[in-house]
C-alpha cells in the first residue's frame, strides 16, 4: 500500500499534468486562431504528451494500490500577445512542473519510498528535455520575431513534430 502522503502528492501531480495538457490545448487553439498551423500542431502534440504523463502517474497510483482522486482543473489562459508569448508561458509552466516533480521526488526520498523514487526518475529526466525544448524554440522565435518570413519558416518546422504514439490530430 502506498504511503498516504505520497498518494496525496501523486494525486496533486496528476492534476498538474492534466492542467498542463489543458494549457497546451489552449495554446494550440490560440495558434489556430492566428493561422499558425505548425505552432498549433506542436502544441497539440504537447497536449497529447502531457495527457500521457498524467496517465502514467494515474496508473502508477493504481498499481501501488493507492486511490486516484481527480480534482478541479483551472481554466488556462486563452489569449497571448504574440507567437512568442505562449512559448514563454510554456517555459515558465515547465519550470513550475519541474519544481513540483522535484518536491515529489524529495518526499519519496524522505519517506524511503524507493518504488516511487525510481518511477519519478523518468519525470525528472523528461523535465530537463521539456525545458530545453521550450528554451530552444523561444531562442529561434526571438531571432526572427519581427520577420513574417522567419515566423513562417518556424511554423513549417514546428509542423514536423510527430504526434504522440497512438494519437492523431482530428
Amino acid at each position: 500500500m502506498i504511503d498516504p502522503d505520497i498518494n496525496e502528492a501523486l494525486n496533486k501531480q496528476i492534476n498538474e499534468e492534466f492542467y498542463s495538457a489543458y494549457l497546451y490545448l489552449s495554446m494550440a487553439a490560440y495558434y489556430e486562431s492566428i493561422d499558425l498551423g505548425g505552432f498549433a500542431h506542436w502544441m497539440y502534440a504537447q497536449y497529447q504528451e502531457e495527457l500521457e504523463h498524467g496517465n502514467k502517474l494515474y496508473h502508477y497510483v493504481n498499481d501501488r494500490d493507492g486511490r486516484v482522486t481527480l480534482t478541479k482543473i483551472e481554466a488556462p489562459e486563452t489569449q497571448w500577445d504574440s507567437p512568442l508569448a505562449p512559448f514563454e508561458a510554456a517555459l515558465a509552466h515547465e519550470q513550475y512542473v519541474t519544481d513540483s516533480i522535484n518536491k515529489l521526488t524529495a518526499l519519496a526520498i524522505a519517506k524511503a519510498d524507493h518504488a516511487t523514487h525510481v518511477h519519478l526518475q523518468w519525470f525528472v529526466s523528461e523535465q530537463v528535455e521539456e525545458e530545453k525544448t521550450a528554451r530552444d524554440i523561444i531562442h529561434d522565435i526571438k531571432r526572427v520575431e519581427n520577420s513574417p518570413d522567419g515566423i513562417f519558416l518556424i511554423d513549417r518546422e514546428l509542423a514536423q513534430r510527430a504526434a504522440a504514439p497512438g494519437h492523431e490530430e482530428g
